[in-house]
């Protein structure tokens, strides 16, 4: 039975913690974490069977990637020369990149450039894979709002694909923004 929780739940968990913490490593930690949380839980009787599963296991995992990113803010970080002057060298790189990579990259940044409620939204949909009921059960919102979070977020997203110079990001006619809106990706 746990290993079908597991191999139900496992995929969907890291791809929402590691979209939230950009790192595959403090993702797997995170995943790892939560489906010991909740295994501790269910064998000690505290899961009362009064919501859904799915909701309860990616609430616990939301409030311990939030936990994870409060943690990581208030901690200082160092700039390093070295990994600075790697990271201009990339940029200066960047056109020699594949179009996907740059395309890919640039959605990235989009979305970090969104706010947390607003990329918690975002992620939980599509990276998560939960529909908006789960959603609205999850984050304890009416499903209504969350449709119009939903929204508003992906068209702050659209905005911002769409407000990089022409030279970041290939023209709007045919150009990243376009083909993500064209496939349904964004609104």
């Amino acid at each position: 039975a746990w290993r079908t929780v597991v191999d139900r739940y496992g995929r969907r968990l890291f791809a929402v913690a590691r979209s939230r913490c950009r790192d595959a490593e403090v993702a797997e930690d995170i995943t790892q974490s939560v489906f010991a949380t909740v295994a501790a839980k269910l064998s000690a009787g505290e899961y009362t069977e009064q919501g859904k599963f799915e909701s309860w296991l990616f609430r616990v995992a939301m409030n311990r990637i939030r936990d994870h990113i409060r943690r990581v803010r208030r901690q200082p970080v160092a700039a390093n020369s070295e990994i600075v002057a790697e990271a201009a060298e990339q940029r200066a790189v960047g056109d020699r990149e594949r179009p996907d990579e740059t395309s890919l990259e640039r959605l990235r940044e989009a979305v970090e450039g969104l706010s947390d409620s607003d990329r918690e939204v975002i992620e939980l949909r599509h990276h998560g894979g939960m529909s908006f009921k789960k959603m609205a059960e999850v984050l304890n919102e009416p499903m209504g709002t969350l449709l119009a979070r939903h929204h508003r977020a992906l068209r702050k997203l659209k905005e911002r694909l769409e407000t990089h110079e022409p030279a970041e990001l290939p023209g709007k006619t045919g150009g990243t923004a376009k083909r993500f809106v064209g496939e349904g990706r964004i609104k």
